[in-house]
């Protein structure tokens, strides 16, 4: 599959994507611990993808970056500064997370649903709210359906209307979890085609997925976890002509 952007070709990035760094972060469920020590730097404007098995910890992990869920010890740093004593409402405007379910209110509009966050935790007047929702949904693609519910929509383009939505937050990282899992495999070519547009761009991203062959043309850094820990981290070309542990190499015999 080949991810080619539907967009005109900017000349200069759109977005200022922040650093982002992990410092020995570990996260329990009471417990038991689902990640341990996770140290893992992101620069400003690249995409790293992380992928794995499933209850590997990757999801736990963009939880714990967002302060969905609070970790039990180490750190987060954004811009080089540690989030962990930000209010969460605020550090959610900063990095911005998109589910594999989409989380769409089905008696709102693609627009309503995009101004409902702006209105709500920006505090934007409604009349910019509306200009900034509307240049986001064509932005992803949506101009013409705006006025849609997510009933009314594809699976593809609901997602893209939740994408709309983290992005008129005007974020400094962006965090997608497996979020094409849901999707008809006809649909995610698009999805995964404005999330590598979005890369190019200068958004800084932490993308988990399944996806191999998006990872391997997409991203500037692959990280492959298991059992909550890092096992290996690099380039794309490194880890999967070249994977070091045996873990990975069984892991990649499985899923190529």
């Amino acid at each position: 599959m080949t991810y080619t952007s539907p967009f005109p070709a900017q000349t200069t990035p759109d977005f200022r994507g922040s650093a982002l760094d992990l410092v020995d972060l570990t996260m329990a469920y009471g417990d038991i611990e689902v990640l341990r020590g996770v140290t893992l730097s992101v620069a400003p404007g690249t995409t790293t993808c992380v992928i794995g098995p499933s209850g590997s910890g990757k999801s736990t992990m963009l939880r714990g970056i967002n302060r969905l869920h609070e970790p039990k010890s180490g750190d987060v740093l954004l811009g080089g500064a540690s989030i962990l004593g930000t209010k969460p409402d605020v550090l959610r405007r900063r990095i911005g997370l998109v589910f594999q379910h989409f989380n769409l209110f089905p008696d709102h509009t693609a627009l309503q649903n995009v101004t409902l966050a702006l209105r709500s935790v920006k505090r934007m007047p409604k009349a910019e709210a509306q200009r900034v929702a509307e240049e986001r949904l064509a932005e992803v693609g949506l101009g013409e359906r705006m006025d849609h519910r997510p009933r009314d929509l594809s699976g593809g383009q609901q997602q893209r209307v939740a994408i709309a939505r983290a992005l008129a937050m005007e974020p400094e990282v962006m965090l997608f979890d497996e979020v094409t899992s849901a999707l008809d495999p006809e649909l995610v070519k698009g999805v995964l085609n404005l999330m590598a547009d979005l890369g190019r761009r200068g958004m800084t991203m932490v993308v988990v997925t399944h996806e191999m062959n998006f990872a391997r043309k997409v991203a500037d850094q692959v990280v492959f976890m298991d059992e909550g820990r890092v096992v290996e981290a690099g380039r794309p070309d490194d880890l999967f002509d070249r994977p070091q542990s045996p873990r990975l190499q069984r892991f990649l015999s499985e899923v190529l």
